[in-house]
C-alpha cells in the first residue's frame, strides 16, 4: 500500500501525526510509516526509482543532527522492502541516505521517519519471504532486490548488527518520550 491511496484511514493517520507533532509527542515510523509521518509534514510521495529488497548500506549523513541520532556511526547494513519513498520534510534533516534511496531516515526535533527497515526479526524477515514471493519475482531485475537466498544469508549476524544500530535510534527517541510528558 501507499500512503498517497485514497483508503479511509490514510487521512485520520495523518492528522493523529499531525497532533502528535502540535501536542509535542515523539512520533517514530518505519517505511509506511515515515512516508506518512513525511505527507503529514509537508513532504511527498513518490514511486523510487529503484526498487529495494533486501540488504543493503545505508550511510549517516555528515551533519549534526544525523549525530546527535547516531553518534560516530559512519555507515550499517539494513533491511529494505520498498518501491516507493518520500522528500524530507520542510524543517527536517536528512539522517540516512544510500545508493539507490538519498533519502533512508530524517529528523524533525524528536520526531524520526524511515524508509528503511530497523525493526526486522528473523521471524519477520521470514513471514515477508513467505508472503512477497510474488513482488520479488517481479522485481528481479532491480539492482537493489535480493533473492530470498541472499537474503537468508548471515541472517542472526546482520539482525543482530541491525539491532545494535536500531537500540540507538530507539534510545534516542524514548528521550524525547521522557521530555514529552
Amino acid at each position: 500500500m501507499s500512503a498517497n491511496d485514497p483508503l479511509p484511514w490514510v487521512a485520520p493517520v495523518l492528522e493523529l501525526i499531525r497532533d502528535a507533532v502540535r501536542k509535542d509527542v515523539p512520533a517514530i515510523g518505519h517505511c509506511l510509516g515515515g512516508q506518512l509521518m513525511s505527507k503529514a509534514f509537508g513532504g511527498t510521495v513518490r514511486a523510487s526509482a529503484v526498487r529495494e529488497i533486501g540488504w543493503g548500506e545505508v550511510r549517516v549523513a555528515d551533519n549534526a543532527v544525523a549525530r546527535d541520532w547516531l553518534g560516530e556511526l559512519q555507515a550499517f547494513e539494513s533491511f529494505h522492502w520498498h518501491g516507493e519513498t518520500f522528500s524530507i520534510p520542510p524543517g527536517a534533516t536528512r539522517v540516512l541516505e544510500n545508493a539507490h534511496c538519498e533519502n533512508q531516515a530524517y529528523a524533525l526535533g524528536r520526531h524520526f521517519g524511515m524508509q528503511c527497515h530497523v525493526e526486522m526479526t528473523e521471524e519477520l524477515v521470514r513471514a515477508w519471504l513467505r508472503s512477497g514471493g510474488d513482488e520479488l519475482r517481479s522485481s528481479a531485475t532491480s539492482p537493489a532486490v535480493q533473492r530470498p537466498e541472499q537474503i537468508e544469508a548471515g541472517l542472526q549476524k546482520k539482525l543482530e548488527q541491525l539491532h545494535a544500530v536500531a537500540d540507538r535510534i530507539y534510545d534516542r527517541w524514548t528521550q524525547g518520550l521522557s521530555r514529552a510528558s
